[in-house]
């Protein structure tokens, strides 16, 4: 292995590894890759790209173009520019990615990693320093649903590693990775990351299903019940207080006792939103329109000021209400187009490829549902992680295709 799939090697160990325990961690992995990919102006080596890699490459590209655009028209500042841009970065480290990829040992070896200190960090949090939700360097939400994709991509490299020299020992450690993982989220107390859960399920199932006797898939159904079921009876985890507590504002917002409660402030947020989506369905209102508009609602039909001062924790009306019906259908465009290209491999009979479609279908899934309850992308840590793994995800699958022609 050349000098170039080591530093690519690393770089995506540390993207996992580091992601959540250290400040800006997710950050790390990428800026290395980014950094790296300026040498392909000189070293130029094949690509062989092919037109599935130019969609995907499109793609992104338009969903960042047409941010950066909408910010230019609002009279946005060169800073402000700064999170749309990083999508069109990875656009180098796709390319460094399928050229110089590296090993898969240590991709799962950082996911691995990283799982574990996050688990681990959010129980230390929990039990030990009474935080009432882990949420490490960043916030709350933003962690839980990130460790819980770090360890469903834990459970995604089973099958890698069932072909692996030291098969029992990597498939043991990537299952803790997932455990710790998800424990992470539970502890996070991130309630809008689980309602996915039966669909992130249902893509492993997908995958590895037809693998299985069923006997294992008894024995795995009986050890995520008895996991996820110890974690919400334990009082010092939170999970039960936290899902009885979402239960209670959905009906003290119901009967009109008290709306101002977290579910309570976001139907009312969703509501206003549709409202002015409803005025402008195919301009949108742009960032300060859409502020100025809220504004207006709240004093002439009750909304909390929350509503007004706040994005609108959705990010499919976050996109349509600023940006109109093109904003909403390049959203759908980076989530629907990535997964379906990967889904094409979820039954690939080389288990390698089939390993990263399924971190690849799990991606998208993962943030379509995040994006139910949050604007995952308003935050730093949401772009570079959706965009960072993508690339280094479909880069790796499509070296792997490469060699094999």
């Amino acid at each position: 292995m050349n000098l170039a799939r080591y530093y690519s090697s690393f770089a995506v160990f540390l993207l996992g590894s580091v992601a959540l325990v250290v400040p800006s961690g997710y950050s790390i992995g990428f800026a290395l890759l980014l950094l790296a990919s300026f040498t392909l102006l000189w070293r130029k080596p094949a690509f062989h790209l092919q037109a599935e890699d130019k969609l995907i490459m499109a793609v992104i590209a338009s969903y960042s173009l047409i941010l950066i655009t909408q910010l230019l028209m609002d009279g946005a500042s060169i800073r402000e520019l700064d999170r749309p841009s990083r999508f069109l970065f990875s656009l180098p480290v796709i390319l460094y990615v399928i050229a110089y990829p590296p090993k898969l040992a240590s991709l799962f070896a950082g996911l691995i990693l990283g799982s574990i200190l996050t688990g681990g960090w959010a129980a230390w949090q929990k039990l030990f320093l009474n935080v009432e939700r882990a949420g490490g360097y960043t916030n709350t939400i933003q962690f839980g649903n990130i460790s819980i994709l770090l360890g469903f991509f834990c459970l995604a490299g089973l099958g890698w590693a069932s072909i692996q020299p030291r098969a029992k020992a990597w498939m043991a450690l990537l299952v803790l990775g997932a455990l710790l993982g998800v424990l992470g989220s539970l502890l996070s107390g991130s309630r809008g990351g689980w309602i996915g859960l039966p669909f992130l399920f249902f893509i492993l199932y997908r995958a590895y299903g037809r693998d299985l006797t069923f006997k294992i898939k008894f024995v795995i159904l009986s050890m995520v019940f008895i996991f996820i079921s110890a974690i919400y009876l334990l009082p010092q985890t939170g999970v039960k207080e936290r899902v009885s507590q979402a239960v209670e504002n959905i009906r003290d917002y119901t009967v009109g006792d008290n709306k101002h409660t977290s579910v309570g402030l976001r139907l009312d947020m969703w509501k206003g939103a549709l409202n002015l989506i409803s005025e402008k369905p195919i301009s949108g209102w742009g960032w300060g329109g859409y502020k100025e508009r809220m504004q207006e609602l709240v004093d002439e039909k009750d909304f909390p000021q929350f509503a007004a001062d706040h994005h609108t924790h959705n990010e499919y009306l976050d996109n349509y209400g600023k940006r109109g019906l093109l904003g909403l259908v390049s959203l759908l465009a980076l989530y629907l187009v990535p997964f379906s290209l990967f889904a094409r491999h979820l039954t690939n009979s080389n288990i390698e490829i089939r390993s990263l479609a399924t971190m690849g279908a799990l991606l998208p899934v993962a943030f379509m549902d995040f994006g139910l309850t949050q604007t995952f992308f308003s935050h730093n840590s949401g772009v570079m992680v959706y965009s960072c793994w993508l690339a280094v995800i479909w880069g790796s699958m499509r070296a792997l295709e490469n060699n094999r022609k």
